[in-house]
């Protein structure tokens, strides 16, 4: 359990999408029993144990979609589909999104009021500046003392460079190399900032990436620009897998990722386990 939960945390800190599965009934005989925890990655890695090889293949399937959608499943495995145990599950499914990063290079009164003002509205913020302390920054989750943008944790992840001429060059560069954002913001006047991206020499690529002058050069409609672009994306949904009916005990597979597979008489067929696969096998 302690690991679970452990682990729950460092896949959070690192902005790691993963499912959380819980099992709150169990009908005997089953292996696993009530408040039994697994988690899912989104790279399809377990931790933790929620029941056998047959309750496994219909978790991860229903996994992948929790994950998809970003809202919480039961999954519901009867006694036809839980093989030789016979007897029953439910399980939670509960997904675990990373909050998008806003990283925000300067410590000005702007860069101030956005660390302040983006918590709440579900960004985890990162305050980055070489010249700046912590202090400045109550309500950041993390201070980076400099243009290190390695030290941001995966996700989607918002630029806002707010430095007024200190640092914008070296915040510029490093947010282009350090990361694949879409919006990376300039808070500067139009002259300025062209003046700026003139000298330093930009991609057309990288040109098309940047904001300038970043929402009117006020903290608020910054913020109203972000939660804006970030409600008119849509979602990435997984394309939905191609499965089969196991024949023996009805469980869905996954045709991709099956393990255990049989052609007879010229067709093929998908088993959740060995044994199901045998039983078929031998069948008359």
């Amino acid at each position: 359990m302690e690991d679970i939960l452990e682990a729950a945390l460092r896949l959070s800190k690192a902005g790691e999408p993963f499912v959380l599965a819980t099992v709150i009934r169990a009908e005997k005989p089953t292996s696993a029993k009530p408040g039994a925890k697994a988690i899912i990655t989104a790279g399809g890695e377990w931790l933790g144990w929620i029941g056998g090889s047959c309750s496994r293949p219909a978790v991860a399937l229903e996994a992948k979609r929790v994950l998809a959608s970003g809202k919480p499943s039961v999954v519901e495995l009867s006694s036809s589909e839980t093989c030789a145990s016979g007897g029953s599950l439910e399980i939670y499914l509960e997904p675990h999104l990373p909050k998008p990063n806003l990283v925000v290079a300067g410590h000005f009164p702007v860069a101030e009021a956005l660390a302040a003002l983006a918590k709440p509205l579900g960004f985890r913020v990162v305050a980055m500046t070489p010249e700046g302390t912590r202090e400045q920054f109550p309500d950041a989750d993390e201070f980076v003392s400099t243009l290190d943008f390695a030290a941001v944790p995966k996700g989607d992840c918002y630029v806002v460079i707010s430095s007024h001429g200190n640092y914008d060059e070296e915040a510029l560069r490093a947010a282009l190399d350090g990361t694949d954002s879409s919006y990376i913001a300039l808070v500067s006047s139009r002259k300025r900032a062209e003046a700026l991206l003139s000298s330093i020499g930009l991609t057309p690529e990288e040109r098309r990436r940047l904001k300038f002058p970043a929402g009117l050069e006020i903290a608020l409609s910054i913020l109203a620009e972000m939660v804006q672009l970030r409600r008119s994306r849509k979602k990435e949904v997984a394309e939905e897998p191609a499965v089969a009916k196991d024949p023996i005990c009805g469980m869905t597979v996954e045709i991709a990722t099956a393990r255990h597979v049989l052609e007879k008489n010229g067709v093929t067929y998908y088993f959740c386990c060995a044994g199901c696969k045998d039983r078929f096998a031998h069948a008359s």
